[in-house]
């Protein structure tokens, strides 16, 4: 009986259980490299505005905040990376449709479904109750982040305009976290404005990039798009630059909020710059699908980027006599 055994197994009759393992432990490691990228790491730098109540009130040396703050943005990065793993749910047979969302995991069956939910139940969990732990207006607000990321993923991104009013909320509610973490005292409401504005800005240049790629097949991976055109979004990118830009300048001449005074003027350049460049990766370069991805990839972009946030800290952080 045992000579028989080795006989099987010199012959290799046993080379299909043991192939049958080795892709067992392949579809494991595909299926958290799947779920790892449906989660969107790279999609964590949306959290970094958590940061601009701590920045903007003058507090970010304090050790204490920043590591309440530093809390709340990774609550925030597990509750977005289950809105992400349950948008990709919902808008997988459509994502079938893109040339690039495709090849997600979802939709290219990389990613069971069920494993997906499953993960997107637990991370939404964490999230809510790390919140929680900070403080109970800082839970409510991150359950409502959820509840409109459900609701969008569910309806409103089907609803013309309001699509792109919805996500820029979720910027909004970001900032507003940081602001109860911190809990404020010179923190402008202007900001409020010019980051809800800004959010506009990049969702309907989004929008456009979306219409453009996609052409005839664009309200078939999202019914928003087949009531968006061209010149209804240009006009819309124009109004929200212009907002965006008076709002910022306004903020920045507002001394009793602005720690840096009217030296705070010296960033409007960077900001002016940023929407000038933005303008030309969407119009020149037809870019502007992922705005996280192209601040990354686009050197002048990010660049400019960081040395408004050098400024910005220098402004307010160093002694100017």
């Amino acid at each position: 009986m045992r000579a028989g055994l080795v006989l099987y197994r010199r012959r290799g009759y046993d080379a299909p259980m043991q192939k049958q393992g080795a892709l067992s432990s392949s579809g494991w490691i595909a299926t958290a490299r799947g779920l790892i990228q449906t989660m969107r790491l790279s999609q964590w730098t949306k959290n970094l505005i958590v940061y601009a109540g701590l920045v903007f009130d003058g507090k970010l040396l304090v050790p204490e905040l920043f590591l309440r703050t530093t809390w709340a943005a990774v609550c925030f990065c597990l509750v977005s990376s289950s809105v992400y793993l349950l948008n990709d749910l919902v808008d997988m047979e459509k994502d079938r449709l893109h040339p690039r969302k495709r090849l997600r995991p979802l939709p290219s069956g990389q990613l069971q479904p069920r494993v997906a939910l499953a993960a997107a139940l637990l991370l939404a969990a964490a999230g809510i109750g790390g919140a929680l732990l900070l403080n109970p207006w800082v839970g409510l607000v991150t359950v409502l982040y959820l509840a409109q990321n459900i609701a969008y993923s569910l309806y409103l991104k089907n609803v013309v305009i309001v699509d792109v009013m919805v996500l820029s909320l979720g910027f909004l509610l970001r900032v507003v976290v940081g602001v109860l973490v911190v809990h404020v005292a010179n923190f402008s409401p202007w900001l409020y404005v010019c980051v809800t504005l800004l959010a506009l800005f990049l969702g309907f240049g989004k929008r456009r990039h979306e219409l453009t790629l996609l052409e005839g097949e664009a309200a078939n991976h999202r019914a928003s798009l087949d009531h968006y055109n061209l010149p209804l979004l240009d006009q819309l990118i124009g109004l929200v630059t212009t907002s965006t830009l008076v709002a910022y300048t306004l903020y920045t001449i507002e001394a009793p909020t602005a720690l840096a005074g009217w030296r705070m003027l010296l960033t409007v350049p960077f900001v002016l710059y940023f929407i000038a460049r933005y303008l030309y990766l969407i119009h020149v370069r037809k870019e502007g699908g992922a705005p996280d991805e192209l601040l990354l990839r686009d050197r002048p972009l990010l660049l400019n980027s960081a040395l408004w946030a050098a400024t910005v800290v220098a402004l307010i952080y160093i002694p100017w006599g």
